[in-house]
C-alpha cells in the first residue's frame, strides 16, 4: 500500500553554510597581528601588543585601521595604512597559514553532501583568495565576499546578506560559522542561524554569542566537524 500524499515528507535541501575566514577556518590572527605590529612600528608605534590586537578580532581591516589611526594619532591616510597592512599580511600568509583540521573536515563533508558554501570575511579580497588558494580550500569555497565589496563591515550584516544573494538563497535558510562576537552579531542581524567557535576563550560569554544556535565555548579545542554536521542534520536549530 503506497503512502498517502499527506504522509510523504520531502527532505529539506542541504542548508547553505557561510564561513567566516580568519579565526574560524584558518588561524590567520598571528599573521594579522604581526602585519599590524610591523605596520605600526613603521609609523612610530613600537609597542603594539597581542592583547591590543585581540580587541579587533572580528572587525574588518579598514575599520580596525581607522580606530588605530585615531588612537595613535597617525597622520597617514587610511588608504595608505590599508595598502601597507595588506602587503605585509600577504607576505606572511603566502609563507604559512594554518587551517584548523576540524574545519577542513567540515568543509569537505558539507561539500560532499551538496551544501552550498561561501566565505564572508572582513579581510580584503586579495587576502581571502591568497589564503584559500594556499590552503587548498579555494577548490571547495568558490563563493567569496569581502568587506571591500559591501557598504558596512561586521557587525553589520552586509557581507552575510551579500553571500546569501550570490548563493541564490534566502538568508533565513543560511547557517554561519563565526569565531568573533561582531560576526555572530552580524549573523543574527542577517536573520541567519549561527555556529559560534570563539577564537578568544574569554569572549565566549559575550552577549552576541547568546544568539548562536550552537556554541563551542572551548573554541577550536572543543569544536568537531561531526558535532557541527550532526547539528545541521537535525535542522540546525531551524524554527527553534
Amino acid at each position: 500500500m503506497s503512502a498517502s500524499p499527506a504522509s510523504r515528507v520531502t527532505p529539506a535541501p542541504p542548508a547553505p553554510v557561510i564561513f567566516d575566514l580568519d579565526g574560524t577556518l584558518v588561524d590567520s590572527e598571528p599573521n594579522y597581528y604581526e602585519a599590524g605590529r610591523r605596520l605600526l612600528a613603521g609609523y612610530g608605534v613600537p609597542d603594539f601588543s597581542w592583547e591590543h590586537h585581540t580587541r579587533f578580532i572580528g572587525i574588518g581591516t579598514r575599520e580596525t585601521l581607522e580606530i588605530l589611526r585615531r588612537e595613535f594619532g597617525i597622520e597617514a591616510p587610511v588608504e595608505e595604512l590599508l595598502a601597507g597592512k595588506n602587503r605585509l599580511y600577504l607576505e606572511l600568509a603566502r609563507a604559512h597559514t594554518e587551517v584548523f583540521p576540524e574545519m577542513r573536515a567540515l568543509v569537505e563533508r558539507l561539500s560532499e553532501a551538496g551544501h552550498p558554501l561561501a566565505v564572508a570575511s572582513g579581510s580584503s579580497r586579495d587576502a581571502i583568495e591568497t589564503v584559500l588558494a594556499g590552503t587548498g580550500l579555494g577548490a571547495l569555497l568558490t563563493t567569496v565576499v569581502s568587506a571591500e565589496e559591501v557598504a558596512h563591515g561586521k557587525p553589520a550584516p552586509d557581507v552575510f546578506l551579500e553571500a546569501a544573494r550570490r548563493l541564490g538563497t534566502d538568508p533565513a535558510a543560511c547557517v554561519v560559522l563565526e569565531d568573533a562576537a561582531p560576526g555572530a552579531l552580524a549573523a543574527h542581524r542577517a536573520g541567519m542561524r549561527c555556529i559560534a567557535v570563539p577564537y578568544v576563550a574569554g569572549t565566549a560569554d559575550d552577549p552576541a554569542f547568546a544568539h548562536a544556535g550552537l556554541l563551542f565555548k572551548g573554541g577550536q579545542e572543543e569544536f568537531t566537524a561531526r558535532a557541527a554536521y550532526d547539528w545541521l542534520g537535525r535542522g540546525g536549530g531551524a524554527g527553534g
